[in-house]
């Protein structure tokens, strides 16, 4: 999400997701249920109505926390919720990519009373669209629990706000330190050496980087570390906006960039989910990964050892004008459906959850991600969560993903696009793929 034009400034919105997590960095600027556990398959139960319930009784609540690891967090979390309100929580959980490919149709549908989702454009998206349920009387009351700074990833387009934030998490470089102790290799801080590093992990049987593409999102996090290293966070934001032609040279140099690093990724991309990729880090088969925390820090927490051995370094400089200011970091948080049965205690379990005790609460089980409620006590945060705190707090402006910043269709457009990439790097057909992004952007910007 563009902060331009929004108060605070990008500046002061950094600085106080810095603060909202409670670690304090010097110089350093910042800147996605009850006991009867969760079921599966399409999120249903809600109303037509959109009628107001009352405190206390059962809320649905529609979760795209599938993987274990941060399915069992968000489980503890609502059985707190439910403790602390009165209101049962039943959990309809639904596969990751699934949720995020049907949540139009389930909004417009019969949606859950709550549902997870991201902040952003995808927030804003479906505020805009009315099928979300304005909660300004509920951040009228959590809104000490947080600076502007999360307040502002929180509000949509016409001032309101409709998000309560959990965490963010950075997208950074992973590797396992006896690797890179063994072999010698030293953390990159430029392209240059990044490459260097990629050729001699080659040269010693080593895949350099592990990847995978298979879910189609996790390589739009690669294409926006490149955008943003090469061209910027402002270039990348009015991409997404569309505000600049994907046929652009700046563009074309993300791919150029991109076919460079290509020798030195694994095979098979397209066919590979994630988390075989972060198992082939795990194994010391691939040298790095680039990816978000929670997604790899959650795969390693399985094995306290080799958890310990874990350690990222942030993308390396491209363009020294931009160094390495920016990054993705996305912000997960709760929305209310328009649709929603039970509003009175909806929105009673998000008054619970914007609080400092239930976020602790959550960062208890959830070892991969960064808390947002201000003075935060994680006394639970492990070398990893620390770290990313620190880097985060470092960076000039961060986004929230592609498939976040940008209009839903242009994130699915270009998944396709990326894939075909994969496919073949080659020069002439990047210039045709760059062709297609903006053929596509075009129908869909304007329609």
């Amino acid at each position: 999400m563009s902060d331009a034009g929004m108060s605070p400034s990008r500046r002061t919105l950094l600085r106080g997701l810095a603060g909202a997590a409670g670690i304090s960095v010097a110089g350093g600027l910042l800147s996605a249920c009850s006991s009867s556990g969760s079921g599966s398959g399409t999120p249903s139960s809600g109303s037509s109505t959109g009628s107001s319930g009352t405190a206390g009784g059962t809320v649905s609540f529609g979760s795209n926390y599938s993987d274990p690891g941060v399915k069992a967090a968000f489980a503890s979390l609502c059985t707190a919720a439910t403790a602390a309100t009165g209101s049962q929580i039943k959990i309809n959980t639904v596969d990751h990519n699934t949720f995020q490919q049907d949540i139009t149709a389930y909004l417009q549908g019969t949606p859950d009373d709550l549902f997870t989702w991201f902040a952003g454009y995808r927030m804003q998206y479906f505020a805009a669209q009315g099928l979300a349920l304005p909660i300004d009387d509920v951040w009228a009351k959590i809104g000490g629990n947080f600076n502007a700074a999360a307040k502002t990833l929180s509000t949509g387009l016409d001032g309101h706000q409709y998000m309560v934030p959990i965490y963010n998490y950075p997208w950074v470089v992973f590797y396992n330190k006896s690797v890179f102790a063994a072999k010698g290799y030293t953390v990159p801080t430029t392209w240059d050496q990044l490459i260097a590093l990629a050729k001699k992990m080659k040269s010693d049987g080593i895949i350099p980087f592990a990847f995978a593409d298979k879910d189609g999102w996790p390589a739009l996090g690669t294409f926006d570390i490149l955008n943003m290293r090469i061209n910027g966070y402002d270039y990348h934001i009015k991409l997404m906006k569309h505000e600049i032609p994907w046929t652009d040279p700046g563009v074309t140099q993300v791919f150029q960039h991109w076919a460079e690093l290509m020798p030195y990724m694994q095979t098979g991309a397209n066919g590979r989910i994630w988390q075989d990729a972060a198992k082939t880090l795990e194994a010391k088969q691939a040298g790095m990964l680039y990816q978000g925390t929670n997604q790899v820090a959650q795969q390693y927490v399985t094995d306290k050892a080799n958890l310990a051995d874990l350690d990222f370094f942030v993308y390396p400089e491209i363009n020294p004008s931009y160094a390495q200011d920016y990054m993705d970091a996305p912000t997960d948080g709760f929305m209310i459906s328009k649709k929603a049965k039970n509003v009175d205690a909806a929105k009673a379990i998000l008054e619970y959850i914007g609080t400092g005790a239930a976020e602790a609460d959550f960062l208890k089980t959830d070892q991969w991600d960064v808390g947002l409620a201000q003075g935060l006590s994680a006394p639970t945060y492990d070398a990893i969560q620390k770290k990313s705190v620190v880097e985060i707090g470092k960076c000039k402006a961060v986004a929230q993903f592609m498939d976040r910043d940008s209009d839903p269709a242009m994130a699915t457009a270009m998944i396709a696009i990326i894939q075909k990439f994969i496919d073949d790097p080659s020069t002439g057909n990047i210039a045709t793929l760059q062709k297609s992004a903006e053929a596509q952007a075009k129908t869909i910007y304007t329609s």
